[in-house]
């Protein structure tokens, strides 16, 4: 599947999540939903993926955590909040950049109109 193709697959399904569950709910409970919803599309679907990070030549192996990787080429970050901000985009750069992945999908699932936040992240 092309990434744009996955993308789209990705967003589809969170808007599945949203208009069956709305706002307000934990993180978790829309994590495990959208994977349930891209794992029914076929999609290979990790959760909670460990990503290491060396330091001065030292590997700390658990110091960051994915919320779903999505066919070894999609960082998604779920989020909920009232609304975006620029740290929490900086959070999907630093994944992107230490996973060697150049495509990242935040998403807040606090609002009422999904539409409204969702944001790409290319690195």
């Amino acid at each position: 599947m092309e990434l744009n193709q996955l993308t789209y697959a990705v967003r589809g399904a969170a808007f599945r999540v949203h208009t069956a569950l709305g706002p307000g709910l934990l993180e978790s409970t829309y994590e495990k939903c959208l994977a349930i919803e891209l794992k029914q599309a076929g999609l290979v679907v990790q959760e909670q993926v460990m990503l290491p990070f060396t330091y001065s030549g030292v590997t700390v192996p658990n110091a960051y955590r994915l919320d779903l990787l999505i066919e070894d080429r999609l960082i998604v970050e779920l989020k909920l909040v009232r609304e975006l901000r620029p740290i929490d985009t900086a959070q999907v750069l630093t994944y992107l950049r230490l996973a060697k992945i150049k495509l990242g999908l935040l998403i807040n699932f606090n609002i009422p109109h999904l539409r409204h936040g969702i944001k790409r992240i290319i690195y």
